[in-house]
């Protein structure tokens, strides 16, 4: 598994995060994106302290179910005290998520809510018809991610990655998400069997949450075989985090 190397060093702050985030770089100049737990705002529904083991055990149940969704993640002890440190990767986010007019909407996307902006123009959320964020979807279900924003997913190459998952793994129904395009639909074969794993999970995957946290992952995977289909959005809960994008 990659880890840093040596101490790390932070280049700067990456100031568009709502938390103390930061571009480190260890003793071989591989780059990480530094989360202390120092730097952590405190959130009235998630326990103090707990958003950058989130991040690491997102990526660890990405490795467990084998979907590669989540760049490296582990905890470290850093110039800032302990925290989760990412594998920086150099990608801008997707263009499969977008804001559109609606003489853009064609087969090729998939809408999810419609707006007008400040000067009165009809715009459209939507996202593409694509396996890659279908994958991306069915994880956040599993994960029960609070903010699943479009600048959160990376393009990679032909991969697409997702970051940002300090917000995940609670044991109440949280899930708001811009990839809401699938809601209702069946699930395949081997999304099935993803589904599966996840709810065959007896133990944790990594340290620092509470055993109902994990427990929850199974309890949601298993509800969501007996459903036999992406879920659509409830009440209770904003379905759609802000901003979007």
């Amino acid at each position: 598994m990659t880890t840093p190397r040596g101490a790390l060093t932070i280049l700067g702050r990456l100031v568009d995060a709502s938390n103390g985030t930061f571009l480190a770089t260890d003793e071989d100049a591989t780059r990480w994106v530094y989360k202390p737990v120092a730097g952590e705002a405190p959130l009235w529904d998630f326990p103090d302290g707990t958003l950058g083991r989130r991040e690491v055990a997102a990526y660890e149940l990405s490795r467990h179910l084998g979907v590669d969704i989540v760049p490296p993640t582990v905890w470290c002890e850093g110039p800032l005290g302990e925290g989760s440190a990412q594998l920086f990767v150099d990608a801008a986010p997707t263009d499969l998520i977008d804001l559109l007019e609606p003489s853009d909407l064609n087969e090729q996307w998939m809408p999810i809510l419609s707006a007008v902006t400040e000067d009165e123009k009809p715009v459209i959320l939507a996202h593409r018809d694509d396996e890659r964020l279908r994958r991306v979807a069915l994880f956040d279900v599993i994960v029960n991610n609070a903010d699943r924003k479009a600048s959160h997913l990376l393009a990679a190459g032909d991969h697409v990655l997702g970051v940002d998952h300090g917000v995940c793994l609670n044991s109440d129904d949280k899930l708001r998400t811009v990839l809401w395009g699938w809601a209702g639909d069946p699930l395949t074969d081997d999304e099935h069997a993803l589904v599966a794993t996840a709810a065959a999970l007896e133990a944790p995957v990594a340290p620092g949450l509470a055993d109902e946290e994990w427990n929850a992952v199974a309890t949601r995977a298993g509800r969501l075989l007996a459903q036999g289909t992406f879920p659509r959005p409830g009440g209770g809960w904003p379905a759609i985090p802000w901003p979007p994008l």
